[in-house]
């Protein structure tokens, strides 16, 4: 505010008028954002804490048929400031209990026209949320001026955005490629853009950009390829990437409402514990039903590849997780061509006598890729899905993998929702691979247990040049991608990969089994592998907990390393992972925990362990070897 009457002052020196002004702050009153419109009519925010500027001046509005809400706006009512304050459970999550608190108000833009702009604006301790709302009878949306304005000095970290239709079988965009990491703002995309979250650095403080609130309504968005100036802009999705025939973009009758722009604010333990992605998203859209259950399963796919989806190794992996005491085997592509409904049948009954439940991949594609695994075209329509759900329920399945979509059109983002819908009806899990980002529907659709989004463990098996990097690629996940959504990386291998030669420790793989948040964990490793594991490891992933109760950031650094623990009942879960090259040693801050625990790490060998106590105090060190990571647990 003071900054504000300075400028005002200044301004008024200088004989200019006056931008129309609001603003409203969190409840710990560190954060602010302070909304204006120049005389020219641009309508900007621009958000502090603690007095210092995160972002710049930045532009809000949006363009539709026959709307211009962009440009010569004016600053009109204010609502009064309403204090939003709810309490949720998640099935996955970093947290299963949430409380968000913040502050909310909404301003009206005009245009010459008196056509109206609604931004509603939340500001929590943790971060700043925004969304429009425009209302008439046909609303069919064109384009968004909103942007993120950062200072020159600004960093950020980032993933381009795949252009569509490129890459396997032209199934592109599925947020699979590497971060650039510590760029300077401002640099353009080589791709197509950048998807989110995005994070960046600006002074102090760290920022997270993401969207929430997908109702299937509205396309998904991205960040523009240039951004000049360090001026992010949201933009939307390319042409190919919505079904054919169908929406790109949002469109609605009576009233359009925005998914929310959202920035996490703060240092790196805000961002790390924040909640912020499902906060933000809507209210669970169903009830979170006895048959909603987190777990670990086996996967024979990861390693062994297309082969091996027959009966004999389906039944070995169902034998597998049994023995780890794990939940689910997942059998993947051309399981209806190599077993076959009735024998799938057969398994799903022999499943159920060991305590597991069954899991099955089906292809999303119509005619908007090239590939061509089974089954495929099954979910195409409502009449076929809903058929389709209700046989597999039937034959005892507990839950799909869907794959294969083809991108961020507002027909497609409907069509995941149309599945996770018609999922639940038929009491089925869902795991979306070849996908979009969640954007908080771990909320709205408990069923939803994960999704990929992500350059997963399965690329590290197809060529050496994709293991290589995967250490510090790996360390750019917990503050970025697997933030606020669950991920289905599929993390975890003792042994060997065909043909590729390991370049992460056996204790880094551990770690990611803790690390990595997902509703259902699909390991990698198959029986072989685990056979070389010692019994402590095994005993430490047989009773590793399906979900976590709490979870707090410990250090850390974007690309570098992890630490993070979490909490299931009274027990705690330490787990970090070195992504560098070189041994670090940290002095971690465990007294929260305060009391004596067991440490799996990596041994002398790369792949190899060893166990020994550790107590949980103010100053625990502890040794990560490069490319390496530990465990720690506290019951």
């Amino acid at each position: 505010m003071k900054a504000f009457f300075k400028r005002a002052a200044l301004a008024l020196a200088l004989g200019a008028s006056l931008p129309a002004y609001a603003a409203l702050s969190s409840p710990d009153g560190r954060l602010s954002v302070d909304v204006t419109v120049s005389p020219q009519g641009e309508a900007r925010y621009a958000v502090r804490r603690d007095g210092a500027e995160v972002l710049l001046p930045s532009p809000l509005g949006m363009k539709l048929e026959g709307m211009d809400l962009a440009d010569r706006l004016s600053l009109g009512a204010a609502s009064p400031v309403h204090a939003v304050r709810e309490s949720y459970e998640l099935a996955t999550g970093k947290r299963r209990k949430n409380s968000y608190v913040a502050n909310e108000q909404t301003w009206t833009l005009r245009n010459p026209q008196q056509q109206a702009l609604d931004v509603t604006f939340r500001v929590s301790n943790d971060g700043v949320a925004f969304r429009y709302t425009v209302r008439g009878p046909q609303l069919k949306f064109l384009s968004e001026a909103t942007g993120f304005a950062f200072a020159p000095s600004a960093r950020a970290w980032l993933q381009p955005m795949a252009a569509a239709k490129t890459g396997f079988a032209r199934t592109n965009p599925s947020y699979e490629e590497y971060w650039q990491k510590d760029i300077p703002a401002g640099t353009p995309s080589p791709m197509a853009g950048w998807v989110f979250p995005a994070l960046f650095r600006s002074g102090d403080n760290w920022i997270a950009l993401t969207e929430a609130g997908m109702d299937g309504s509205f396309h998904a968005s991205r960040l523009a390829v240039r951004s000049e100036g360090g001026v992010y802009r949201i933009a939307g999705p390319a042409p190919e990437e919505a079904r054919p025939g169908e929406a790109l973009l949002a469109h609605a009758e009576g009233e359009l409402v925005s998914p929310w722009r959202v920035m996490a604010i703060g240092g790196l333990d805000t961002l790390v514990n924040s909640t912020l992605g499902t906060d933000l998203a809507a209210p669970a859209a169903r009830p979170a039903a006895s048959w909603i259950k987190p777990g670990h399963a086996s996967w024979s796919w990861a390693i062994l590849k297309d082969d091996f989806t027959n009966y004999d190794t389906q039944k070995k992996f169902i034998d597998y997780a049994a023995d780890m005491h794990w939940d689910y085997t997942l059998i993947d592509a051309l399981w209806d061509q190599k077993i076959g409904y009735d024998k799938v049948r057969e398994l799903a009954g022999y499943a159920k006598k060991k305590g597991i439940g069954i899991l099955v991949w089906y292809n999303s594609a119509g005619s908007w890729n090239d590939t061509d695994m089974t089954p495929k075209d099954k979910l195409l329509t409502r009449e076929s899905r809903v058929a389709e759900f209700k046989r597999l329920h039937e034959i005892g399945i507990k839950g799909i993998k869907v794959d294969f979509f083809g991108g961020d059109g507002q027909s497609m983002i409907a069509y995941y929702v149309d599945i996770l819908k018609d999922a639940y009806d038929a009491q089925l899990l869902v795991n979306f691979h070849g996908a979009t980002l969640p954007r908080g529907w771990s909320r709205t659709w408990p069923n939803l247990m994960t999704a990929e989004a992500i350059r997963g463990f399965e690329f590290a098996t197809f060529d050496q040049s994709l293991q290589d990097p995967v250490a510090p690629h790996a360390a750019m996940i917990p503050f970025t991608r697997n933030l606020f959504d669950p991920m289905d990386f599929t993390p975890m291998v003792f042994g060997d990969i065909p043909n590729i030669r390991r370049t992460t420790r056996n204790g880094f793989e551990l770690a990611e089994s803790v690390l990595f948040v997902s509703g259902i964990q699909h390991f990698a490793e198959i029986p072989e592998g685990m056979a070389t594991a010692p019994a402590y490891v095994k005993s430490f992933l047989r009773e590793l907990p399906r979900s976590w109760d709490d979870s707090r950031f410990v250090d850390g650094f974007p690309g570098e390393y992890a630490v993070i623990a979490r909490r299931a009942g009274k027990a705690w879960y330490v787990a970090g992972f070195n992504g560098s090259g070189s041994e670090m040693t940290l002095t971690l801050d465990l007294a929260f925990i305060g009391k004596r625990g067991k440490l799996i790490t990596d041994g002398a060998g790369e792949r190899s362990f060893i166990q020994s106590d550790i107590g949980a105090a103010k100053a625990t060190r502890i040794t990560i070897k490069p490319h390496g990571g530990f465990v720690a647990t506290f019951k």
